[in-house]
């Protein structure tokens, strides 16, 4: 539902002059300077990218800057963090031992300036000598000024001989993350997934109508499941036709499947959990139901209903924490699209894997439980409930659900039939769940293909 911000992941194309404005220090300097720093809060302090360079609350530094630094800003940070190993293994190659654990600034610098040469449309000179002067103006890495001009300019000189091998030979992944994905889909399948979080995710909208019409208009292709694709946007969300008339609104393709499990609930009261942004509030209401949204953040519901305001569709939005919602009347049927830990979406946040570890996959897990148990009190005997989440780990998604299944005797699994929604069947489990992820819908080149990773089960209560 939120216009993705141009400069985002992996968007090599950049707005203007990418070396600075005149007036500054040194012209693009401050933009190195705030990008090494959200740098080191991502890898650090395992701060997500999105709250760093939000336009209005992210960090001082990105917010003091122009529209066009932080575009630069951005697409460095989604660069270094989506070739974080293929980088460190280039720079490693050209130190005569590996820099000391205390060394964080210094190694942040020299990955803000790889990430330039390596990837993006700036001269090498400027990237090289920005990060001397940073180095420089940094009391904790003065010394090793002349380190970060050697080994830079030695890696200018070798990209082309030896970024595609390096790119070859690595995974970009932490190995908690690479290991999780090798145990849950084989290792065939884990570096499919892997190479498919090299490249920027195209653009999904949800249409209201007419996806052949809006696909010829926005300049796309419609998928099998009705969603229409983009690769590349020509102007900003805001700007495209359709946007102002609320035709339609972004959302991932694997996102949009979980509301339409629930099938015909034309004139049904349907809760949709967790609701915010609001698409698939949105569908839920476009297929008839009369909608309540639930979401315990006030901002993340004022949100909503301006995005429900545009597209001209009204809910009841209820602002609780969900484990104290208790409605007076019991609802026909339940969504709960869970908090998880966003591992199916690394295409559009590469952050995620660095600031994720095992142990929050396991945590967010047992809230996903303690949610869902509670969800299924709120919907009436024989109404159903759909569970999902944007996670690529079975420990939020098929072992949840066989062992929630399980320990739960008022409800049963209502599985997802072959042939019973159009475009469904690749992405069916022998169990009748939906499993997506970026490796998944091969369309040809990665820009057009892939999905964000989807755990979704149809579940109905029994009694």
């Amino acid at each position: 539902m939120t216009p993705p911000r141009r400069g985002q992941p992996g968007n090599p194309q950049r707005p203007g002059n990418w070396q600075g404005k005149a007036g500054d220090e040194t012209a693009g300097l401050a933009a190195r300077k705030a990008a090494a720093r959200l740098l080191a809060a991502v890898i650090d302090a395992r701060t997500p990218l999105d709250g760093l360079t939000d336009n209005e609350h992210g960090h001082p530094q990105y917010k003091a800057l122009d529209g066009r630094d932080r575009a630069l800003v951005r697409a460095i940070l989604v660069t270094a963090l989506r070739h974080r190993m293929t980088i460190a293994g280039l720079l490693s190659k050209r130190l005569e031992k590996p820099l000391p654990a205390n060394a964080t600034a210094l190694s942040h610098i020299l990955n803000v300036a790889a990430a330039q040469i390596l990837f993006l449309d700036v001269p090498d000179s400027a990237a090289v000598d920005l990060a001397v002067t940073h180095a420089k103006s940094d009391p904790r890495t003065t010394r090793f000024s002349g380190l970060v001009n050697g080994v830079l300019r030695s890696l200018a000189r070798a990209k082309d001989a030896e970024l595609a091998p390096a790119l070859a030979a690595t995974s970009e992944a932490p190995q908690w993350f690479s290991e999780r994905l090798v145990a849950a889909y084989g290792a065939d399948k884990a570096r499919a997934i892997l190479a498919a979080h090299r490249h920027e995710a195209p653009v999904d909208f949800t249409v209201k109508a007419d996806p052949a019409l809006w696909a010829e208009r926005l300049g796309g292709i419609v998928l099998p499941t009705g969603t229409v694709r983009v690769e590349k946007l020509a102007a900003n969300v805001t700007d495209l036709p359709g946007f102002a008339d609320g035709a339609w609104w972004v959302q991932d393709a694997a996102a949009s499947l979980p509301a339409r499990l629930f099938g015909d609930i034309g004139g049904q009261r349907v809760a949709d959990l967790c609701a915010a942004p609001g698409g698939k509030t949105a569908q839920l209401i476009l297929a008839g139901a009369s909608v309540t949204a639930v979401d315990t953040s006030k901002n993340r519901l004022a949100r909503l209903k301006q995005n429900l305001d545009r597209l001209a569709l009204t809910a009841e939005l209820v602002q609780t924490d969900l484990l104290d919602y208790r409605p007076a009347k019991l609802f026909d049927a339940v969504l709960l699209d869970a908090p998880c830990s966003s591992t199916g979406t690394v295409r559009r946040h590469p952050d995620v894997p660095w600031t994720k570890t095992m142990a929050d996959v396991e945590k967010l897990a047992d809230l996903q439980r303690r949610l869902l148990a509670h969800a299924v009190t709120l919907v009436r005997p024989g109404g159903r409930i759909v569970f999902s989440n944007c996670s690529l780990d079975p420990i939020e998604g098929e072992e949840l659900y066989r062992a929630f299944l399980a320990e739960t005797p008022s409800v049963a699994a209502d599985p997802i039939r072959p042939g019973e929604f159009a475009g469904f069947d690749p992405f069916l489990t022998p169990e009748g769940t939906l499993r997506t992820t970026p490796a998944d819908l091969a369309l040809g080149p990665p820009g057009i293909s892939g999905l964000d990773g989807f755990f979704a089960a149809r579940m109905k209560r029994t009694g």
